[in-house]
């Protein structure tokens, strides 16, 4: 704005079998395959267009502040930022602080003051300017305008305002577009917009990109988490057609190489073993390709070496991987580490996998009101049942368990051993083996959700039928 322009143990002392320099040189010395980019994700800042809004309508006053959103695209973690939020209702003081308890906001460092614009103004003549300033008034159009020019002669090269206003109208507006203002909001306003407009301001402008993470965790062991993920990601790449990267993250026991009748050198153990020497060029050669639109990062499946890895190392190669794929599936252990409490809280979409069982019903709860407690401002986790239906086998009916645990399910698979059992012997996901089968049709679903696209039906061909694929 200016004046012209109005857990962890201690490292295990033993040699690792694979070589990350081995294995990375082998990947650079590669000629590049075609790779295909990502499709653009829509990050505009929300409440930019004012026109749909009625101008006679008493929105400050009147209108429930909402907690929650599900737009679309992923988040990214705000920077080590100074902010100051000057404020004219108690109201308005509630919604900064909620925004400063958002998880997204950890290195930033937030400061709430009443008074609105002439408390700013007044501030600033004896105080440096911080990065941002959030700014409550509800001042006539003229009277704001005057103040925000005054507030300009005050401020450093560079600071970021944000004005929030009670007047929907495109003139005023454009006006404080015009003066250097980054956002106007008017009420109601979400936490999670506020947030979403600050990760804006302040992206990287050359990695601007942020892929959607979606962590998959089962309540307990053996109730098919890593099967109904590797199978959302497949949905989500070839029936909702979006790029897609899956992330196996069970070290020594995951199947997603099994499942999808993949082996690739590389592993995602390489990239985590040495998270400072890869990039995204680097983390675009590991993915291995298995379709135009899916790509898998494996894990080395082996109980020969125990890995002690940093959760940092986690978070630096997720957060890699999103910058070059618009989604990225995590498929999760079911361990409770710092390392996957960190990586479930950070999350833009937790899916939780149970059971209709007291156990499930158990874990899943705590895990459900942990989240909901850690991240506030985000939706719930996603519930999907698994398995329902099993013969003989006592069971807690779909609505007692919603009741109890608080969440509905997004989606009830029934059990249908017969339709997973020979997708897994062939090496393919299930809408492979019957796309018209319940479950098939029920992932597609919830891929739709998730990404907020229509799935596209996957018709057979001809080879495919003769050959009973």
């Amino acid at each position: 704005m200016s004046n012209d322009s109005a857990l962890f143990e201690d490292d295990f002392d033993m040699e690792f079998e694979d070589d990350f320099d081995s294995a990375l040189a082998t990947v650079l010395d590669d000629e590049p395959e075609d790779i295909e980019q990502p499709e653009a994700v829509n990050l505009d800042a929300p409440m930019k267009e004012l026109d749909d809004f009625d101008p006679d309508t008493d929105l400050a006053d009147d209108a429930p502040m909402m907690v929650s959103d599900h737009d679309e695209g992923g988040y990214r973690a705000i920077p080590a930022i100074a902010a100051m939020a000057f404020c004219e209702s108690p109201k308005t003081v509630s919604l900064i602080e909620a925004v400063a308890n958002d998880r997204r906001m950890q290195q930033a460092n937030v400061q709430t003051q009443m008074g609105g614009l002439e408390a700013a103004i007044a501030y600033l003549v004896e105080n440096p300017t911080p990065n941002l300033l959030i700014l409550e008034s509800s001042a006539a159009n003229t009277s704001m305008i005057a103040q925000i020019d005054e507030l300009a002669s005050h401020c450093d090269e560079g600071v970021q305002v944000m004005v929030i206003g009670n007047t929907n109208d495109i003139g005023l507006y454009r006006q404080l577009m015009a003066r250097g203002v980054s956002e106007y909001l008017v009420p109601p306003i979400a936490p999670v917009q506020i947030v979403r407009s600050i990760s804006q301001l302040f992206s990287d402008p050359d990695a601007p990109f942020v892929g959607k993470s979606i962590s998959v965790i089962g309540a307990k062991g053996g109730v098919g988490a890593s099967t109904i993920a590797h199978n959302l990601a497949w949905a989500l790449s070839e029936s909702a057609e979006v790029n897609t990267a899956l992330i196996d993250l069970d070290l020594s026991f995951g199947t997603t190489a099994l499942d999808f009748n993949h082996e690739n050198q590389q592993t995602v153990a390489d990239a985590l073993l040495a998270p400072e020497r890869v990039d995204d060029a680097v983390v675009s050669k590991l993915l291995s390709k298995v379709t135009d639109r899916l790509s898998l990062f494996t894990a080395p499946a082996t109980v020969s070496q125990i890995m002690d890895i940093p959760t940092e190392s986690y978070s630096t190669i997720i957060d890699t991987v999103r910058r070059v794929m618009p989604y990225v599936v995590l498929d999760i252990p079911h361990a409770w580490s710092e390392w996957t409490y960190q990586t479930l809280l950070s999350s833009d979409e937790v899916i939780l996998i149970c059971q209709p069982d007291l156990a499930s019903l158990r874990n899943g709860k705590n895990m459900i009101d942990e989240l909901k407690a850690q991240r506030p401002n985000d939706a719930p986790p996603r519930l999907v049942v698994n398995m329902m239906g099993v013969p003989k086998r006592p069971e807690i009916p779909t609505k007692d368990f919603a009741a109890a645990i608080e969440v509905e399910p997004s989606i009830v698979l029934p059990f249908d051993p017969q339709l997973f059992g020979t997708a897994s012997n062939n090496g393919q996901m299930i809408s492979e083996t019957d796309s018209s089968a319940t479950p098939s049709v029920a992932i597609d679903q919830l891929a739709s959700q998730i990404s907020g696209r229509e799935i596209v039906s996957q018709s057979k061909s001809l080879l495919q039928k003769l050959l009973g694929k």
